[in-house]
């Protein structure tokens, strides 16, 4: 490598001053995204179903659906887009079409133009894999899983902020929320405009075929190296078992321990800062001292046990109990995403982004029926015995089975890496 190049190199992996702030502030709005909207958009939608609740919540479901279907078949295209572009042109877009999609949901007169708002942030906010090539971009291989980690802290404050956002603002006008994320996510792309430098220089662009551009040419990268697949699979369970939460955990508490709305509240509060605290402080030290691999393992541990003591626990004490030890789980996620970049090219870092944004789609789009279904099965008069903790329990079996599939992965022999010396097809 000649002199030139590897200057040119140089410079593209040290970011202007304040680069990795915005790209931290642009995760964290994309995920208020999603917060802010959890306590308004249901109220919204009956708003246009005369207030008929059963209506709104068929609605609402599936509006979730189209979001992630957004996710699914966008995140490889904006990939992709990256790998030809550059990531800068990616994320400042994504920025400004935030700011238009919030500005639509505000001023949206039916349910059709807030359908349309919920595809454009589906859309938008799938270039969350676009910021993550950036960081991997501008890190070095052996410092990306802390990094990672501390990029997830934004995804832990934007679900503790959102909703708290969403819910304050929504008390004075239903529909503020809406416009001060617009204006949040505006301001934030006038502020990249001038300050974020593009992160991957012309020399190490790969020219953009549809063919890898979509779901399914996306997931032929993650079966081009046999650990890079270990290690897709081991995330998929990992990510589907990440559902549960969301998606039973309300009504669980409410009918096991009987908590209204106010413990849920402080619960889900805790789970954050526990989060946030793992993310931003302890996976550098942990990833350091046992390596990514071993950090991987005790992650997907961690994260089983917690959910062991969460589908067992008898009191609502002791299911506090668990939060701290399933929020170990964290570590796991970003020594997942510090292994698998070292699998790819510079030039692939887009499309591997985005392949593994379309796996975790796969699993929102699962997950929901597939827990729901479980818990209502258990509390039901037809099941066997009553076992209100079965969808926790669930997800710590899929755990364990992520856990096995990594073990196998990381413990064969080394698969060379074609995709660094040649890309893959």
């Amino acid at each position: 490598m000649s002199q030139e190049t590897s200057g040119s190199l140089a410079a593209a992996t040290v970011p202007r001053a304040g680069a990795a702030a915005f790209i931290f502030v642009t995760i964290l709005l994309d995920t208020l995204a999603l917060g802010v909207i959890i306590p308004i958009l249901p109220k919204l939608i009956e708003s246009f179903v005369n207030n008929d609740t059963a209506d709104a919540a068929r609605i609402f479901g599936l509006f979730g659906t189209a979001w992630a279907l957004m996710q699914f078949f966008f995140s490889p295209l904006l990939g992709a887009l990256s790998d030809r572009f550059g990531r800068r042109p990616v994320v400042l877009l994504s920025n400004f079409g935030l700011a238009a999609d919030y500005v639509l949901m505000a001023l949206a007169p039916s349910l059709a133009w807030l359908f349309v708002g919920r595809l454009i942030s589906g859309i938008t906010s799938a270039s969350i894999s676009t910021a993550f090539a950036y960081i991997t971009d501008v890190t070095a291989p052996e410092r990306r899983a802390a990094v990672f980690g501390k990029i997830g802290v934004a995804f832990g404050a934007g679900f503790i902020l959102g909703p708290a956002l969403g819910g304050l603002l929504g008390g004075i006008e239903p529909r503020l929320p809406f416009w001060v994320a617009a204006g949040l996510s505006f301001a934030n792309g006038l502020y990249g405009l001038s300050i974020l430098p593009e992160s991957l220089p012309p020399d190490r662009r790969a020219a953009f075929r549809w063919a890898r551009a979509n779901p399914v040419g996306a997931m032929h990268l993650l079966r081009s190296n046999g650990r890079l697949a270990g290690l897709s699979f081991a995330n998929f369970f990992a990510q589907l078992s990440h559902v549960v939460l969301p998606s039973t955990f309300v009504l669980y508490a409410t009918y096991r321990y009987g908590w209204d709305t106010t413990a849920v509240g402080v619960a889900l509060a805790i789970v954050g800062v526990c989060s946030m605290v793992v993310q931003g402080a302890a996976i550098g030290p942990i990833v350091r001292r046992l390596g990514e691999r071993r950090a991987l393992l005790l992650g997907l541990a961690c994260g089983a046990a917690g959910f062991m003591i969460f589908g067992s626990a008898p009191t609502g004490l002791a299911f506090c109990v668990g939060i701290p030890v399933m929020a170990l789980w964290g570590v796991a996620g970003a020594a997942t995403q510090a292994l698998m970049t070292g699998l790819v090219a510079p030039d692939q870092q887009g499309r591997l982004q985005g392949a593994t944004a379309s796996v975790q789609s796969v699993a929102e789009l699962v997950g929901p029926f597939l827990f729901t279904l479980t818990f209502a099965y258990f509390i039901g008069a037809t099941a066997p015995f009553t076992l209100p903790g079965a969808p926790f329990l669930l997800a710590g079996v899929l755990l364990l089975l992520a856990l096995l599939i990594a073990v196998r992965t990381l413990s064969g022999k080394r698969d060379a890496m074609p995709s660094i010396t040649a890309r893959a097809p």
